[in-house]
């Protein structure tokens, strides 16, 4: 469900992995190589997660299915 989307980003977000498993596969390993771009980049996908502006590689709102 959106609770476990949540806790994905939060905990795993500076890994990327939500990256990956919405299709985003070249900003997900600029994520895991850098930490979510220093972390500034994890809190800014915190915040779009958060507030459904998150999207998967084709533009649809992620994590909502």
């Amino acid at each position: 469900g959106l609770g476990d989307v949540y806790k994905r980003q939060i905990f795993l977000g500076e890994l990327g992995i939500h990256r990956f498993l919405a299709g985003k596969i070249g900003t997900g390993i600029l994520w895991l190589l850098t930490g979510g771009v220093f972390g500034i980049g994890w809190i800014v996908d915190i915040v779009k997660v958060c507030t459904g502006k998150f999207t998967d590689k084709n533009g649809n709102p992620w994590g909502t299915n």
